[in-house]
């Protein structure tokens, strides 16, 4: 992997209970909050100063703003949700350019297994256990987030195993 063990390691404490965060916010209530991507936008602006070489800080930065105008893009297509796009601009900094075909591969994988967890539950008794929740009843919509907050923390963990 192009991350580096430590810098993983930096970032997982902090960046982790963001990733569950916006799963269950976005299962709850099919919103990714503000506060969740401005706290996890905020904490690159620092940790990635204390990680990262400056010309190599400013690259990810360059990255959250090309997915923030892809995002934008796919928005206003209807292809993605806003706090979607906002939360995958504020996870990009996060990811090692070298590491994109595996955070490809480690997002579809979770997405895969969340989109089937999640209408398995959704069909079954499960889920009583939160009768509530918004994305139980939004026919077709899925909280992307239950996959991206996941996705951006199993690449984290992998980094901090086998990072370089």
């Amino acid at each position: 992997m192009a991350i580096g063990a430590v810098e993983a390691l930096w970032y997982l404490p902090f960046v982790l209970p963001i990733c569950l965060y916006v799963a269950f916010t976005d299962l709850r209530d099919m919103k990714i909050t503000n506060q969740a991507v401005i706290v996890l936008g905020a904490l690159f602006l620092i940790l990635g100063l204390i990680t990262l070489p400056l010309p190599e800080y400013g690259l990810r930065l360059v990255q959250m703003v090309a997915v923030l105008v892809i995002g934008i893009v796919l928005n206003a297509a209807g292809g993605v949700g806003a706090g979607d796009a906002k939360f995958a601009a504020a996870a990009a900094p996060y990811i090692a350019p070298g590491d994109l075909s595996m955070v490809i591969v480690i997002f579809s994988a979770t997405l895969l297994a969340a989109f089937a967890t999640h209408r398995l539950a959704k069909h079954t008794p499960l889920r009583r256990i939160a009768p509530d929740w918004q994305s139980w009843g939004r026919g077709w919509d899925f909280p992307m987030g239950l996959a991206l907050g996941p996705a951006l923390g199993i690449y984290l963990i992998l980094g901090a195993f086998l990072g370089n």
